[in-house]
C-alpha cells in the first residue's frame, strides 16, 4: 500500500501564482494541491474540509492580511505554513516577521518571470513542502525577558570564533541563539539558507534584537570580537586569513549542496583557518548541508556541537551530523548559548593559566 500524498492548501490571490503551484505541487508524486484559496477567509473553511498537512500562504491579500491569518492560525490551529513573498526589501521585512509568528519557511516570487521563475524553483518548493510536512509546527514565541536569565561576559581571546549553520527553521534558532549573548562574545559567523534580499533584513532584525552587533557580512572585513557576520544570500562566506587577522570572504562560485551560502563550505574554512579556535554549531534544517563540514571541524580540533532533535522544526542537518561523528555535543537550542559561553570561558581560563 502506497503512503498517502502530502496535502497541500495554497492561498493566493493571484489566479497565476495559485496554477503555478498547483502544477508544481501535483508534478510530484507524493504530494497534490487539495484546494486553492484567493483569501484567507475562504481558507479558513477550505482547512476545517481537506484538513492539509501543509499551508502556502501570500502574504498581501483582500479581505484579511497574511500576517494577520498567521498569527490566529498559529494560535488556534498551528499547523506546518510555508510563506509566498515577493523578493523585495518590504517583502522580505514581512517575510521574517512572518517567521516570527510561527511559519516554517519561505518561497520567494521571483519579481520578473514569474512563471519561469516559479518552474525554475519547483524542485526547491517540493523540498520545502516535504520538510514542512515532518516538521513541528510551533506557535509565535514572545519576546524573552533577558534579565531572567543574562549570561556572563566571558574571559575571551581574540582568537576565539564561533561558526553556526542552519537552514529550515533556523532564523528563529539563530536568533534563541544569539538574544543572550553579551556583548564582549567571539565574533560569530553564520550561514542561513536564505535568498539575496533577504539576509540583509534578517541581520538588522537581529540588531536590533542582540546585545551583539549583528551584519551582512562584507568580503574581506574583519572578524571582530562582540560582532555576528551573517552570509549574505546568493553567496558562500568563508573565514579567512589576513596576517593575524581573521577576515570575512564571500564567494560567489556554484552551489554547494545545492546552497549558496552553503554550511559545508564555511565550516571547512573554519577548519583550516582557525581549527582549535572555533566552536561550530550546526542548528535546524533540511538535507545534509554541514554535516561534513562539522566532522571537518571536529577533526581539526574544534569543539562542536549539534542541536537536539526535540527542538528542532527539522531535525536534519543535525542528524547527518551526528550520524557521521562530527558532533561532540547534541544540545536543546535553549541552552545552546549558555554552553557556549561556558566553552569560551573554559577556554578562556585556560589561556591564562
Amino acid at each position: 500500500m502506497s503512503a498517502a500524498k502530502i496535502k497541500v492548501l495554497c492561498v493566493d490571490d493571484s489566479a497565476l501564482i495559485r496554477d503555478l503551484l498547483r502544477e508544481i505541487i501535483n508534478g510530484h508524486d507524493d504530494m497534490e494541491v487539495v484546494a486553492v484559496a484567493p483569501d484567507p477567509l475562504v481558507a479558513r473553511d477550505l482547512i476545517k474540509r481537506h484538513n492539509p498537512d501543509v499551508l502556502t500562504l501570500d502574504v498581501e491579500m483582500p479581505r484579511m492580511d497574511g500576517l494577520d491569518f498567521l498569527e490566529r492560525l498559529m494560535r488556534l490551529r498551528p499547523m506546518p505554513v510555508l510563506m509566498v513573498s515577493s523578493l523585495t526589501q518590504a517583502g522580505s521585512e514581512v517575510t521574517l516577521r512572518a517567521l516570527e509568528l510561527g511559519a516554517l519557511d519561505f518561497i520567494a516570487k521571483p519579481s520578473l518571470g514569474i512563471r519561469s521563475g516559479m518552474l525554475e524553483y519547483g524542485e526547491l518548493i517540493a523540498e520545502k513542502i516535504r520538510a514542512a510536512a515532518c516538521s513541528r509546527p510551533r506557535q509565535s514565541r514572545p519576546m524573552p525577558e533577558r534579565a531572567q536569565a543574562p549570561l556572563r561576559a566571558p574571559l575571551i581571546s581574540s582568537e576565539k570564533l564561533l561558526i553556526i549553520g542552519a537552514s529550515t527553521g533556523g532564523t528563529e534558532a539563530i536568533r534563541t541563539l544569539l538574544e543572550p549573548l553579551p556583548a564582549n562574545s567571539p565574533g560569530i559567523l553564520i550561514a542561513q539558507h536564505m535568498p539575496g534580499g533577504f539576509t540583509r533584513s534578517f541581520a538588522e532584525r537581529l540588531n536590533k534584537l542582540c546585545s551583539i552587533t549583528v551584519k551582512e557580512a562584507e568580503d574581506g572585513e574583519r572578524i571582530l570580537p562582540g560582532h555576528a557576520y551573517i552570509a549574505p544570500g546568493e553567496a558562500h562566506l568563508k573565514l579567512a586569513r589576513s596576517g593575524a587577522n581573521y577576515i570575512a570572504s564571500l564567494d560567489h562560485g556554484e552551489p554547494v549542496n545545492r546552497h549558496r551560502p552553503s554550511v559545508d563550505v564555511l565550516f571547512h574554512s573554519a577548519a583550516a583557518h582557525a581549527g582549535r579556535n572555533a566552536i561550530g554549531v550546526i542548528l535546524t534544517g533540511m538535507g545534509k548541508d554541514g554535516a561534513a563540514g562539522l566532522l571537518a571541524m571536529h577533526r581539526a580540533g574544534a569543539r562542536t556541537l549539534a542541536q537536539d532533535e526535540a527542538s528542532c522544526v527539522v531535525f536534519g542537518m543535525p542528524r547527518e551530523a551526528i550520524a557521521l561523528g562530527g558532533a561532540d555535543e547534541v544540545v536543546p537550542l535553549e541552552q545552546i548559548a549558555s554552553r557556549l559561553m561556558a566553552l569560551v570561558s573554559a577556554s578562556g581560563r585556560a589561556q591564562r593559566v
